[in-house]
Parts: structure tokens; sequence; C-alpha cells
């Protein structure tokens, strides 16, 4: 980190590390936010953050939050977002964060079973949809809304009101801060079925993993954050939000997921922290763009990518794990490569140094592809249980196949049916008022089970699928649907795809179609877009499942999808197909498609 950073590890909670920043770097920028269409965006200095969390703090101890308590989140990421945690976080109360779009029903859930006392939320028809969920939510005794608050409610008051009451208390001795041991936030994990578990993640399990990350990636003060996957994601917290207080850079909120791409011509990050399937569609509208091109613009874009490839892995050392043409390595790269590397970082704002992706595997298509274009694309790896990071690559130790060695805060190892499982400060807590599931997690000897497979390669860690995820089908075969739903993603008429086949006697798959490049392939195909009833007609399946076949053909035969269900209904957070995490929900969307599975299969099901 550059001077102004500061060393994570000599900070005990996050409450110090925040204030330490204000004071070491006052004048320095912290964040920004948009003000509304055409308006320049606002901006805090690290002094006037800290203020800002003060009143916030102020205001949650005016209210009666004391140590402990815990306090409901369910705002975009913001300037208030972050003053609320912050100041939760300086009291030694406990964050509890939602994502916005999760249902009612599902935050009703957490906010119930975590027992809030007090919940800041955007708008008051959030919180109409919060009672209507039909949970008790016994103990929250403060609502507080960001805006739209017109007349007084009991226990609501208008973001602006609570503010002001709060201030009769500036000039009183703020509380203790939190311990390093004492929970920072609950952040419940959106399990891909049941409901969801709270994660109890401490002050000293966050510090030694944005300390451990830090020294890894090495962020600097003047690096420029866009925070837009939501700070209910452990990534976002640890890698988008913490670590830029750590290094003293600043983050801008970006306004929504739709102006994304607008927002990053604009506040020109340095740093992305993005879930894949950002680059994966970056990736798609790239090769949409060849694909309509003329030959020779087809071949040009290949041979810029063989090249660029080639060298990378010249670079990186890893000639031996990866196909390449070595007769490329050392020579002229071709007129193409800089064009379409310039095109590919003018669209991420043209100043990323570090795009830094977790959360889910990427394809190695568009792994491949990006880093042959100079993307600095770093993957990394974890889990919600570990605070999350485990491991991350570095710009100079960039393996793709892999999720890179792990961080000096987790030690790793290789289990039954290769379960990688860990241990270290960056191991939470346990799961709230879950005790036997929190002993559940762990072995015998005290090591985390991460139900993800793996093996170590020259020292990093290479994901090879999900335990619980393992599809048998009834000839016995076992095919892990992680590595072969990233291939078939490849596609770009393929926006979503779920592989199945447990009991059944072959591999299967459901496919959402994107909803640009369907209507575009239809016609060309004289097929009916906008009819429902051409996404059953057997030509039509039987010529995109052609294309996923050949996607497929890396793996056995046994593991290629044989039969196709095409649907043009996006999975959202919102109809309970995905989780907030973005991850794709096996057990209900089996349920949705029942009956269509089971006529796809002629009702072979063998159990």
């Amino acid at each position: 980190m550059s001077p102004s950073g500061l060393q994570p590890s000599q900070q005990p909670t996050l409450a110090h590390m925040l204030n330490a920043r204000a004071a070491a770097t006052p004048e320095l920028p912290a964040y920004r936010e948009s003000t509304g269409k055409d308006l320049p965006w606002a901006q805090l200095n690290w002094a006037e953050a800290a203020a800002a969390v003060q009143r916030f703090r102020q205001a949650l101890q005016k209210s009666g939050v004391a140590h402990g308590d815990r306090i409901g989140i369910w705002l975009p990421n913001s300037i208030n977002a972050m003053c609320a945690d912050q100041a939760a976080l300086q009291m030694g109360a406990i964050a509890v964060p939602v994502h916005t779009t999760d249902n009612p029903a599902s935050i009703a859930y957490i906010f119930d079973n975590a027992e809030i006392s007090l919940l800041v939320l955007g708008s008051l028809s959030q919180w109409e949809r919060l009672r209507a969920a039909g949970y008790p939510l016994a103990t929250l005794q403060t609502v507080v809304v960001a805006e739209g608050l017109q007349d007084a409610q009991p226990r609501v008051l208008a973001l602006a009101d609570w503010l002001q009451r709060g201030d009769v208390l500036a000039a009183q001795p703020a509380p203790p801060l939190p311990q390093p041991e004492d929970v920072a936030a609950i952040v419940y994990t959106s399990g891909t079925t049941g409901k969801p578990k709270g994660v109890m993640l401490t002050h000293a399990n966050v510090m030694a993993d944005v300390s451990a990350f830090a020294q890894r990636v090495q962020p600097r003060s003047d690096d420029r954050f866009l925070s837009f996957l939501p700070l209910s994601h452990t990534f976002e917290r640890t890698v988008g939000y913490y670590l830029a207080i750590a290094s003293g850079a600043c983050t801008s909120y970006a306004r929504s997921a739709a102006l994304l791409m607008q927002d990053m011509q604009t506040e020109k990050p340095t740093i992305l922290v993005c879930v894949p399937r950002i680059y994966e569609r970056v990736h798609a509208k790239m090769l949409e763009r060849v694909l309509a091109g003329s030959a020779a613009e087809r071949q040009a874009f290949e041979d810029a990518v063989e090249w660029g490839w080639a060298n990378f892995c010249a670079r990186q050392d890893i000639t031996d794990l990866h196909k390449h043409d070595a007769a490329l390595i050392g020579k002229p790269a071709p007129a193409s490569h800089a064009m379409l590397s310039e095109q590919i970082s003018q669209t991420f704002g043209g100043c990323v140094r570090m795009a830094i992706t977790g959360g889910a595997g990427m394809p190695q298509s568009t792994a491949k592809a990006l880093l042959a274009l100079d993307v600095p694309l770093l993957q990394g790896y974890g889990m919600t249980e570990t605070t999350p990071v485990i491991s991350v690559v570095t710009l100079d130790s960039n393996d793709p196949a892999t999720v890179g060695a792990p961080l000096s805060c987790v030690e790793v190892r290789i289990g039954d049916q290769h379960e990688l499982q860990v241990r270290g400060a960056i191991v939470m807590k346990g799961y709230w008022k879950r005790p036997q599931e929190s002993a559940e997690i762990f072995t015998e000897d005290g090591w985390l089970r991460t139900g993800d497979q793996a093996e170590m390669v020259k020292g990093r860690i290479r994901l090879m699928g999900r335990l619980k995820e393992i599809i048998v089908t009834s000839t016995g075969e076992k095919v892990s649907p992680a590595d072969l739903e990233q291939s078939l993603l490849a596609d770009p008429l393929i926006e979503q795809i779920m592989v199945l086949g447990d009991h059944r006697p072959y591999i299967s798959a459901i496919a959402v179609l994107n909803a640009e490049n369907w209507p575009l392939f239809a016609a060309e195909n004289g097929w009916d877009a906008s009819d429902p009833a051409t996404l059953r007609q057997s030509v039509v399946v039987q010529v995109v499942l052609k294309r996923l076949q050949a996607l497929s053909v890396d793996f056995p035969s046994y593991a290629q999808p044989r039969a196709l269900l095409l649907t043009l209904e996006p999975w959202s957070v919102e109809n309970q197909l995905l989780t907030p995490t973005m991850k794709v929900k096996r057990k209900p969307i089996l349920e949705r498609y029942a009956l269509e599975i089971d006529s796809m299969y002629g009702n072979r099901r063998q159990d």
C-alpha cells in the first residue's frame, strides 16, 4: 500500500480502522454517490465521512441501542448504508445487512431471526412489505426510513428527524469501542435450499482477512473503487468496502446495475470487485460484435487472443499447464491486439489495474479471452463462513485455472473426497442460534468443511466442484455440474443454465435464453421469437442443444447434455430462483420445472 495506507494488522477492530483512517488522511476523498440525473456527484472526504458516522452513532445511542444489539440494514449501496454499518460497529452493535432485492418474506425472516432492535431502510413501502410478510419482529423498537416518509408513525421515523434527535449527544463521550472478539456482523448465507443461516463474523475475523488480502494485492490510497455488489455480500464487504478504508482509496457507489457501465465511464475505477457474470457479459458482447463482422475481422480477433494468451502463459510461467501456440511466444503482437485491448479497457473506464472476481466460478473461455487482451483479472475464492476470502491470485502469479494460493491468515488441506478444509483467523465464530449446525461444519480436529472439492497445483487451489452438488445418474456416473455449466455459458445465446440428471438416465439442461440474442438468432433461422411455443419445437431445441454439445466436447460423453428445456423467464432473486449472491437455487428450479423435466425424460426417474 502507499504511505497513506494503514497497516490493518495494527488495527484491532473495524471501528478503530475507520477512526485511524480519518486521522491519517482526513482530506483525501472517501465516498462519492449520485445526487440525481445530470447533477454532480456528492463527495465526502475521510474527516467528513467519520463525522457522518458519528451522527448515526449518536442517533443509535439515543434510540437505546447498546453493545451487542442487532441493527438491520436494508439500504442500497450508498453513503447512508456505510454510515449505518459503521455507526453500529463504533458502539459494538452488530450489523445485519440484507440484499435490497431479496423477497420481503426472506428479509422478514432474517430480521426476525436476528432479533433486531432497530432497522434502517430505504422507503416506507419497504416497511409496509416487511410488515405484510407475517413475521412478528417482536424485538424491533425503531424503524428509520431514509426517503419518502411524510408523516411519522409509531416506531417509524424519517432519517433526518432521527439524526437530529441524536445530535443532543454530540457533546457527550462516545461509548467504548468494540473488542476484536466482538461480533461485527451477522451475514445470512443465501442457501440454495432451506432457510438462510446467520454467519457470525467478528471484528478479528474481518481484520485478519482485510490485512491478508491487502498484503496480497497491494491496494493504494489513489485507487478508486466502484461499489455495486450488494453490501450484504461478504465479498463486497471485505474486498470492496473495508479494503478501501484500509488503503485510503475512494469508493463511488454505482447508481444501479442498469447504469453500471455508464458509471464506469464517469468514475473510472482502478479496482473492480465483480462476480464473474459481469465479465462474462462483457465477453459475450465482444463475441457478438466479432461474429457479426467479416471473416477478416473474426480472424483478427482470433489472432489477437491466441497471441495474447500464449504470451500471457509465458509471462506467468504456466505454459506447462495450458494449451497455447508456443510459436507465438516472443513474436511481435498482431496489430489487432492493441486495438482490442484498448477497446475492452475502455469498456471498464480505461483505468482498471485490478479486476477482482469471486463468488462463483468463471468459464475458462472468458478468463482466457480477457487475460489475453490484457484485462488484469484476479480470481479469488472464499465463502461467507470465512469472511470470505481464502485465496486469490496476483498480477504476477496468475493461473486462471486456479483461485490462487491461500492467504497468509489461513491454512488449507485436502480431506476425504477431495474436500477443501480450512482453519485460521478468518473462520467464523459460528451460526447464529444454530449450535448443532455450527458444530457439524467442522471436522473433529477443528477444520472448517468448505463443501468444495479441490486439488493443489503448485501451491495454488484448483476447484473441482461441490460435494453436495454431484449429480449421480441412474447409470451410476458422477458429474460435477459447476464446470459443465461454466463451459455452456460461453454460448452468447445462453443467459443462465442449470444441468441436471440426478437419478435420471442421462444429463440434460434447463437454459434461459439471452433476451437480446434470442430474437436475432430466431430471425436468422426463420423462427417466431415472440411465440412461446417456438421454444418447444423439436427443431429449435435440437439446434440449441447441438451448440451446447459442441461446448462440452472436452467432458466425458456421459456428462454431455442429451436433452434441453428452453425458457425466456430469467432466474432472479425476486422470483426466488437465485440467491442474493446470484447463485442458482437448484431445488426451487427443479420444483418450478418439474412437469417439463418429467416430460423431457419421459418420466424416467429411478430413485
